[in-house]
């Protein structure tokens, strides 16, 4: 006897009824359902949502009405009720007002369907946190969503909203509101009610301007108002004491905003029309860490750029600036710098190749020295060993430098010339070294940053692992194919640079150092790496594979929702076509996703 009712008995109305068939929700989904109090249907085809599994709670299963005795762990009249609903990635048009029958739904997960309207029912979900609402064709909200007050997260991106509710204050335990990609140009004042907010994204909409009543969110840490119309952002938003993250790419801004905003830690404003940097806009971001102005109108650097003295990523690509204040260089934290695309002059345009450190030690050349040695000449070089190696910056930027020595070995005068002092930055880069040097573990409780490229490192050394302090690595140009899976242990390291080594795929250890931003790995000769790996890679921002052997792109690497700089290019990979890679990152992810099978 069949566990399922079957509908064979229907009496057919040839020119009256046309036969319609049910998507049958199996028996024993259902009631693994009743017992956890979670059901999933995504990706089942779905046209409508069957009527038993919004019964489901209210409804005597079929095994009772047969009779069928239950073990102690099939008691029907035990049942749970159902708290996550997930009816993702399929053919939903409407939503029936039946979803009240659901009353206990925490989770209610409807992205990726078509639908068009949803019911006034949804009101009655007052248990709801989580409302998933993405990838759908909704114009409009109705006004019962606006009630639920137990909802914490709500993400309506791409869809084709042209407005929101005037009640939309009401959800005052809101704290994850995704608006992005939809048609709004403009927000109601109410928004400022929502005062648990913590994440706000607003991007890819027509918002020429930003409501007043947004500085009211005192609890967000990231808003992102990127790809809209603004031309100016109110100074009020420096309200937002607990703001962190701030992107407002591709707008019409003409000037950086004045923010003071002191927890703010990362700003994104590329994309602009900004012409001018001015010392109070400069001096209202104390504690910026990464500043990001690329493809603006810039012209002038102000020396006030020092006042960003937290300040470890600018970048300054494809702006009008002719000249850089060689007083950039004393910025204590500063990592990377970017400069590519600018008609600068007064140096050689090959130091922009050669990375950050020697671009800043150029700079810190400049930089003339006053007639500080007045102690009777102690600060003069005292040991013959001593003769190349700079005192001066070990003493006054904690910097040991040993550079383009062709040395295979580091001796140990220089290391004995930095005893005493907390070395942040080791430069050896430029040698004959073909190991590690071992001896930089002497001063593993402050280095930071190591340069060790243009030598010939075949392998990396453990004890590199036991710089634990380490942020920047740079090992460019080497001989080097691996990584030492040790290297895990190294919990603060941003950015490592790679290119122009040996290695055949994504190393291994990288998936495992969650705090990585920045991966430089181009020109290699890297044939794989594992999507599902690199999204757990929360703060990768910058990741370059350019110029190695991908043979193809998995669309799973769209998913990387962090990564704001991807290079693919100079890979034998088909897809996406090149003119997909050149119309940069944002393009290239949103095509990559576009490609996941659903």
């Amino acid at each position: 006897m069949s566990r399922f009712k079957r509908l064979d008995d229907v009496v057919s109305l040839a020119g009256f009824e046309t036969e319609k068939t049910e998507v049958t929700i199996s028996y024993g989904l259902l009631k693994t359902a009743r017992k956890s109090g979670h059901l999933n249907l995504s990706g089942k085809g779905l046209t409508e949502v069957p009527q038993n599994v919004y019964r489901l709670n209210i409804e005597t299963p079929e095994d009772a009405l047969q009779n069928v005795s239950f073990g102690a762990s099939d008691r029907w009249w035990e049942v749970t009720d159902l708290i996550t609903l997930i009816l993702s990635s399929n053919q939903l048009t409407q939503l029936s007002d039946d979803i009240r029958l659901l009353p206990g739904l925490i989770k209610l997960d409807l992205h990726d369907n078509q639908l068009r309207s949803l019911p006034s029912a949804l009101g009655e979900l007052q248990e709801l946190r989580e409302l998933q609402l993405s990838h759908n064709q909704l114009s409009s909200l109705p006004v019962e969503i606006c009630t639920l007050k137990n909802l914490h997260r709500l993400t309506l991106q791409q869809n084709l909203l042209e407005s929101l509710p005037n009640e939309m204050g009401q959800l005052e335990n809101l704290s994850e509101l995704d608006l992005s990609n939809n048609c709004l140009k403009i927000l109601p004042a109410s928004i400022g009610c929502l005062k648990s907010l913590q994440k706000v994204s607003l991007c890819h909409n027509k918002l020429s301007c930003l409501p007043d009543s947004l500085t009211q969110l005192t609890n967000v840490k990231l808003l992102d108002c990127s790809n809209n119309q603004l031309s100016d952002i109110p100074a009020s938003i420096s309200k937002l004491l607990a703001l962190e993250q701030l992107y407002l790419r591709h707008n019409n801004l003409r000037r950086l905003p004045q923010l003071h905003a002191p927890a703010l830690k990362e700003l994104y404003v590329g994309n602009n029309q900004i012409e001018q940097l001015e010392a109070k806009q400069l001096a209202s971001l104390p504690s910026i860490i990464l500043l990001e102005l690329r493809d603006n109108k810039i012209k002038v650097l102000p020396e006030e750029i020092t006042l960003l003295s937290m300040l470890t990523r600018l970048d300054l690509s494809n702006n009008d600036i002719t000249s850089i204040p060689v007083s950039l260089s004393l910025l204590p934290n500063l990592k990377v710098l970017q400069l590519e695309g600018n008609p600068l002059r007064g140096f050689r345009r090959d130091l922009l190749t050669k990375g950050t450190n020697e671009l800043l030690k150029y700079l810190r050349g400049r930089i003339q020295e006053g007639p500080e040695r007045a102690d009777g000449g102690r600060s003069a070089m005292t040991l013959p060993s001593q003769s190349m190696i700079n005192v001066h910056n070990i003493k006054a930027f904690k910097e040991l430098v040993y550079s383009e020595k062709q040395a295979v070995s580091i001796q140990d005068e220089v290391y004995d010339a930095a005893v005493g002092h907390d070395i942040v930055t080791v430069n050896f880069s430029k040698n004959q070294l073909t190991c590690v040097p071992p001896r930089l573990v002497e001063f593993h409780r402050s280095i930071t940053d190591i340069n060790l490229s243009f030598n010939k490192l075949q392998s990396c050394s453990p004890d590199i692992c036991k710089l634990l302090q380490l942020t920047h690595i740079d090992l460019r140009n080497n001989q080097l194919g691996d990584l030492p899976s040790e290297m895990m242990n190294l919990t603060k390291l941003s950015t490592i640079i790679l290119s122009f080594n040996r290695f055949k795929s994504f190393p291994e250890v990288l998936y495992k150092i969650l705090s990585l931003e920045t991966v430089l790995l181009d020109n290699n000769q890297v044939c794989s790496m594992e999507p599902r790996l690199l999204i757990k890679l929360v703060n990768l921002s910058t990741l370059d594979l350019s110029n190695n052997d991908l043979m193809n792109i998995s669309p799973e690497v769209g998913l990387c929702t962090s990564l704001r700089c991807l290079r693919l290019e100079g890979n034998p990979f088909r897809t996406p076509r090149a003119a997909i890679v050149a119309k940069g990152t944002d393009a290239l992810l949103e095509y990559l996703r576009s490609r996941i099978p659903t």
